[in-house]
């Protein structure tokens, strides 16, 4: 099985895969996925909007779980490590990292589709590959380069701070009625801040004056920086 496409089945010898007929149904199991959730998806109904048979769709992928995987693997992007200098900055948009994988996917899906995949451990590798791995080593770069600053304390255990940005999340999209909002990120982060942080009060000022200075005005900013030069 691919990680990528959580396929088992290749195409038959000699005979290369259409990949118009791949892109078809993969929207069209989104659209059914953004419409009924996991449970009202059918193979039935999705050949029939990718205008195909679900003979095609077997020969493919070996069954619902695996195509799912593989229309959600379509959807979502790499994240890349978020990296402003901002520690605070960062792991808040680390979050947003997380849920960015989820936000894209009614919260319904994700708990029955793991239900089909824990019981297959290689479906169970596929939904973690697809899901949760790719978040985790974006967010563990932002850590390090955290720690690397001086920002977090030495001894910080990379992986159980992992653990713990990623676990709320999980959980709320595994288990929850619906995503974590914005603002109970930010009160999660700054939870987990005060724990790890050599000077977290630091971070904060850092933080709110990169606002303050992304929110002036540019002419006017550029004009203060002027006069503060020749005043100095």
């Amino acid at each position: 099985m691919s990680k990528a496409h959580g396929s088992r089945n290749g195409g038959a010898p000699g005979r290369p895969r259409d990949a118009h007929i791949d892109a078809a149904v993969l929207a069209a199991t989104l659209e059914v996925l953004d419409e009924k959730g996991y449970a009202g998806l059918s193979l039935e109904e999705v050949a029939g909007r990718a205008g195909t048979s679900r003979p095609t769709i077997y020969r493919r992928w070996a069954g619902r779980a695996p195509l799912v995987l593989a229309a959600i693997a379509a959807r979502l992007d790499v994240p890349a490590p978020p990296d402003s200098g901002c520690t605070l900055c960062d792991l808040a948009e680390s979050f947003n990292v997380f849920l960015a994988a989820y936000r894209t996917i009614r919260p319904d899906v994700l708990a029955s589709l793991y239900s089909d995949c824990a019981r297959d451990p290689e479906l169970r590798d596929c939904f973690l590959g697809t899901l949760i791995e790719p978040s985790r080593r974006a967010v563990g770069r932002t850590l390090d380069q955290a720690i690397a600053r001086g920002d977090l304390r030495a001894e910080t255990d990379r992986e159980q701070l992992l653990d713990l940005l990623g676990a709320l999340v999980h959980y709320r999209a595994l288990f929850g009625r619906e995503h974590l909002t914005d603002s109970e990120a930010e009160r999660a982060i700054q939870t987990l801040l005060r724990g790890v942080a050599v000077d977290y009060p630091a971070l904060v000022a850092h933080s709110q004056a990169l606002e303050l200075e992304h929110a002036a005005p540019h002419g006017d900013h550029g004009e203060h920086g002027d006069h503060g030069d020749r005043t100095a």
